[in-house]
């Protein structure tokens, strides 16, 4: 296994599952379940006995390595040199699991998912440039920017309707893009993540060619997740585009003034996707825009930031949901966190959080207490 050289160099201090100033435990699988088996430095642990054959794959040991959300909260305040590769690690070993043919059902099915439709959810091509009916956008041809929308905000509901939100004000403030609607291909994030890397690097290519055939230069995504997978890993296979996620264009485009917003008074807390915040470095663009809102205050929650408290989703468990739900379910601990914070509404700027923190709303019956919008949805009811 890739990095099974140091794998042993863990001797579980725990810094791993904390945030910085060590106040809570910020490892959702950690959180969730209680047993240091669930924790960064005890999948280490038993990812080394396993290299060593001391233990056996089992259904036990799947549901450990594969309820990892890959948060990067680890990656953020592990304190040894290593510490930059744990998440890399998680998933060398899945990679392994992978290979094997002994992994769960649920991430079976969804790489099946993957390999025979294109996408997670079982639906044609057909469907999935469905979402930008009624917007007038174009195919892409030469614009400046490629707007890629990603399977979920192609296929789920919740997030069809961000993608619009985000199509709709990014051409209000002139923003020249296009789309690749049926065409558009999975971008494989999950895939990675989840340890097909066969899989991955076919979805990559595929993209690639795809991007060097329309002459793409520039990618603006929906998700962070498409983010993270086109800026990080798609040069090691070729690409040379620039890519961007969708707050950093409309951060600096709020102040230039082509959007003509009206006072806006609410309260609003910002939950930070870990794609964007953790693994990409991100706090800035997102508060940018909100805080450029008439009226508008913005309120941190006790994590944010690098120490923000990862949704749940992440991983694949978006897709998988081998993390699970329950009172103690990531989504549910986050939203009674916003709630605490006084604010009426939950920003967000990740499909995939926007649908596991609603969820978590309507579970925790605070419909009426708090809602969650995506920063685009916010700009667009604020619009003079």
């Amino acid at each position: 296994m890739k990095y099974a050289d140091i794998v042993h160099r863990c001797f579980r201090c725990g810094y791993c599952k904390f945030t910085g100033d060590y106040t809570d435990f910020n490892c959702p699988a950690y959180r969730k379940f209680r047993f240091e088996t669930y924790s960064p430095g005890g999948r280490m642990w038993l990812i080394r006995a396993w290299l060593k054959d001391e233990i056996q794959n089992s259904d036990r040991f799947q549901e450990i390595l594969f309820s990892c959300a890959t948060c990067a909260n680890c990656v953020e305040h592990c304190v040894f040199t290593f510490s930059e590769d744990l998440v890399n690690i998680f998933m060398a070993a899945r990679e392994e699991m992978v290979n094997s043919g002994m992994i769960p059902p649920p991430v079976r099915d969804y790489l099946k998912n993957i390999t025979v439709n294109g996408n997670p959810y079982k639906l044609p091509a057909a469907e999935r440039g469905k979402w930008v009916e009624g917007l007038g956008l174009e195919p892409y041809r030469g614009q400046e920017y490629l707007f890629y929308v990603g399977c979920v905000g192609s296929y789920d509901e919740r997030a069809q309707k961000m993608a619009r939100s985000v199509a709709g004000l990014l051409t209000k403030a002139g923003v020249s893009m296009g789309i690749l609607g049926e065409k558009e291909a999975c971008d494989g994030n999950e895939v990675r993540a989840l340890g097909e890397a066969g899989l991955f690097e076919y979805l990559a290519r595929q993209n690639i060619d795809q991007f060097k055939a329309l002459q793409v230069k520039k990618i603006i995504t929906l998700d962070p997740h498409a983010f993270n997978a086109f800026k990080n890993d798609y040069p090691d296979f070729g690409a040379d585009v620039e890519v961007y996620h969708y707050t950093q264009i409309l951060a600096p485009l709020m102040a230039s003034g082509p959007l003509s917003l009206k006072s806006c008074e609410q309260k609003v807390t910002f939950h930070d996707p870990c794609y964007l915040g953790r693994h990409n470095k991100e706090y800035d663009a997102p508060r940018t825009i909100l805080k450029a809102v008439p009226g508008l205050e913005l309120v941190e929650m006790e994590r944010y930031g690098e120490n923000a408290f990862c949704c749940g989703g992440g991983g694949g468990n978006f897709f998988t949901d081998i993390l699970g739900g329950g009172e103690d379910s990531p989504a549910r601990l986050r939203v009674r966190e916003a709630l605490d914070t006084g604010a009426e509404t939950l920003a967000v700027a990740c499909p995939q959080c926007a649908k596991m923190l609603e969820d978590a709303v309507k579970s925790e019956e605070l419909e009426e207490r708090l809602r969650v919008r995506d920063i685009s949805e916010i700009i667009t009811a604020c619009m003079a």
